[in-house]
């Protein structure tokens, strides 16, 4: 447009010259110089911005790698364990004008996801708005564990779980305030264009469990959660060296079936203290599913390439204590110890209660970052059993590896 601009300027100049050019030959050659430094000028100040906008994203992503020990296979015990390729990832971040871009892709062994994609807005410095993929505001953010497996609530759903909607968040000094509206999951819910409602990164209810299935077969009877409403509020507390994070989380939304609704909910409370180097997270869930006209006991869930089963109604507690050490140890900049205890009961249908404890270490090294956990569970995923199972205690010796550019 600038171009198109100065070209009408010069076609006016010379029409306008065009019956006494030797008298004001001196005064166009001027105007001409003028508009030439002038063209100079706004090309240096695109080349500038356009520079500044590259500038404001930053790439990046990670390789993973994972060995296990288990005493729950055999096979896998008699190798001494196994180290299997995890993930690769991409993302992007940026920020343009107050307007937010950030996407993330996921390729694992088994399958390819995306893990979030939202672009969001700095309404103030207070206000922000989101749609796209986004982290549901539910818990203790952004996580509520330290190790490797997360607690039992991400097996539910309930951690670190990723809908297609919009959301809203403002904070202060004092606290933080989010508000949520999901239409449906990330895979567009019941009738999304996908190959496979399994191919996921966190869980969601793809379907409802009936008598007689087993606990990781693919759902007879579909559903999905549409229509769903977060609430979250965290107040901050100050006593000299300890910091409290208290708060409370609401999810109430509709269930989508096949020839049927249904509905369902989650509420949790939950606390962070900060003391020194020393990090407390508690919280208390409680969820339910709903299906008109069913006496339903189990959901079927879907994530990581592969189906299996929860509980319809539970309750859940968690208990994770940290310690982060500073430490100069060739490359090694940190040393995060921990603790993560889970358990969940009071389940629908009389189903065994679940319980995980995770002890590691998370080592900070450059660019590499190192989950070193020894984990002892009964009917949990990943370890040996399910959410619905009823197996005998298992233990897992895990170390994951990450590269982060």
């Amino acid at each position: 447009m600038v171009r198109i601009s100065l070209a009408a300027t010069f076609v006016g100049l010379a029409l306008a010259s065009s019956g006494a050019y030797a008298a004001n030959s001196t005064n166009v050659e001027q105007e001409l110089d003028a508009l030439k430094q002038r063209i100079e000028q706004l090309e240096s100040e695109q080349a500038e911005t356009s520079k500044a906008q590259d500038s404001a994203f930053k790439f990046g992503g990670a390789a993973r790698f994972t060995y296990s020990y288990t005493d729950y296979d055999n096979d896998n015990e008699d190798r001494g364990g196994d180290i299997d390729f995890e993930l690769f990832r991409i993302g992007v971040d940026g920020e343009i004008n107050g307007v937010i871009l950030s996407a993330e892709y996921r390729w694992y062994q088994y399958m390819d996801v995306v893990h979030h994609a939202y672009v969001g807005y700095h309404f103030d410095e207070h206000q922000q708005g989101k749609i796209g993929v986004t982290q549901v505001p539910f818990g203790i953010l952004t996580w509520a564990s330290n190790s490797w497996f997360f607690s039992s609530n991400f097996y539910t759903g309930l951690e670190d779980d990723y809908d297609l909607g919009l959301n809203y968040t403002y904070t202060n000094d004092r606290g933080r305030l989010d508000l949520a509206f999901y239409k449906n999951d990330e895979q567009g819910g019941i009738d999304g264009y996908v190959g496979d409602r399994a191919d996921r990164y966190s869980y969601d209810v793809v379907g409802v469990r009936l008598d007689g299935e087993g606990t990781f077969a693919a759902p007879s009877m579909a559903a999905g959660e549409t229509n769903t409403f977060n609430v979250r509020y965290v107040h901050n507390f100050n006593w000299d060296e300890v910091a409290l994070e208290f708060g409370g989380s609401g999810q109430f939304g509709q269930l989508e079936l096949d020839n049927n609704d249904g509905d369902h909910y989650a509420a949790a409370v939950h606390g962070v203290v900060n003391y020194d180097r020393w990090n407390l997270k508690l919280q208390l869930t409680d969820y339910g599913y709903d299906v008109d006209g069913m006496d339903v006991a189990q959901m079927v869930v879907g994530a990581y390439a592969f189906f299996d089963s929860i509980p319809a109604e539970a309750t859940s507690y968690m208990a994770n204590i940290a310690y982060s050490l500073p430490v100069s140890i060739g490359p090694v900049s940190n040393l995060t110890f921990y603790n993560d205890y889970s358990i969940i009961t009071e389940k629908s249908g009389n189903l065994a209660d679940t319980f995980m404890n995770v002890t590691g270490v998370a080592i900070a090294a450059g660019g590499l970052f190192t989950y070193v956990d020894f984990v002892v569970a009964e009917n949990q995923p990943f370890v040996g059993g399910s959410l619905v199972g009823t197996d005998g205690t298992n233990q897992r010796f895990n170390i994951n590896v990450g590269y982060y550019f």
